[in-house]
């Protein structure tokens, strides 16, 4: 048993599958919604540690098909680092079909379409890149490190290399007084993209990184930030839903804990049927997952 350097996170997809963690942490980790790294300072693993992991986990589960790279930076990695971890999956794991990993958008700028086509050949198939939002102002209020336009260009270069981008919007991001603006520009930005999978989650602080979040949204000195309720998050996921007509068809899903209405479809073709659904939780004819069953 692979003994994991905690906290471990990965997506709700990935949850089945090998993990295998090739770096600690997170080397941006200034993300003012997200508390998942605070506690690593972050870290390179030592090559033969990976490599050792990646033979002692055949051994356990030699049928492995699919494994994602942890933590949540391990595509900073340099190609050949990335390329020799690759190839020791395909040597050891024969069944293997595919390799994922988080992709900040710092890595997408720094990789050459020719890097990231070098890493599709040995193997990555899959990324999974935090939009969050489509808002050019609350992406600097949240310092995702990316503009709307910098997003395009990186996703751009994944795609053009042949692996395919996971994409998450974060319901709420906004609150009361931006929600509008936030969605808006996020439906915008989603129709300039060609992604494979789309996924919304609702916003959720934990206590270490609240501070910093309200500040960021604060108006002379005084909190501005109002929360959305699940109703808001709702309307917000109709506004959105009803506005996305992507340069190609995208698979939706909201199966994050953190969702109080679980839905699945494929986007334009599945919009009214899933726009049915929220409208029914509007009547009160679907209950929505209980908070207690919820999480971040």
């Amino acid at each position: 048993m692979i003994n994991y350097d905690m906290p471990l996170y990965r997506p709700p997809s990935e949850g089945p599958n090998l993990i295998i963690q090739a770096t600690l942490g997170c080397s941006y980790n200034r993300c003012t919604f997200c508390s998942m790294y605070r506690s690593k300072t972050f870290l390179v693993r030592p090559m033969d540690q990976v490599l050792a992991e990646i033979e002692q986990a055949a051994k356990l589960q030699p049928d492995t098909r699919r494994v994602f790279l942890a933590d949540g930076d391990a595509l900073v990695l340099p190609n050949e680092q990335l390329i020799t971890i690759l190839d020791h999956l395909k040597k050891y794991l024969p069944r293997l079909t595919r390799v994922s990993s988080y992709a900040l958008p710092n890595n997408l700028k720094k990789k050459t379409v020719e890097e990231l086509t070098e890493l599709r050949k040995h193997g990555l198939s899959l990324i999974y890149y935090g939009l969050e939002s489509g808002s050019k102002i609350i992406l600097k209020k949240i310092r995702k490190g990316a503009t709307p336009d910098t997003i395009v260009e990186g996703i751009k270069k994944a795609h053009t290399a042949g692996i395919k981008v996971s994409a998450t919007v974060i319901l709420g991001l906004g609150g009361k007084n931006n929600w509008q603006e936030h969605i808006d520009e996020t439906a915008k930005l989603i129709n300039r993209l060609e992604l494979d999978y789309l996924s919304t989650l609702q916003l959720g602080l934990d206590p270490v990184v609240e501070i910093e979040f309200y500040e960021a949204f604060a108006q002379n000195g005084k909190r501005h930030f109002e929360w959305q309720d699940d109703q808001g998050m709702l309307q917000e996921q109709a506004r959105l839903i009803a506005q996305i007509n992507p340069v190609k068809p995208v698979i939706f899903r909201s199966n994050h804990a953190s969702n109080s209405l679980p839905l699945k479809g494929n986007l334009p073709k599945d919009r009214d049927r899933l726009l049915e659904e929220l409208q029914r939780v509007e009547k009160g004819e679907v209950p929505l997952v209980p908070e207690y069953l919820r999480g971040y």
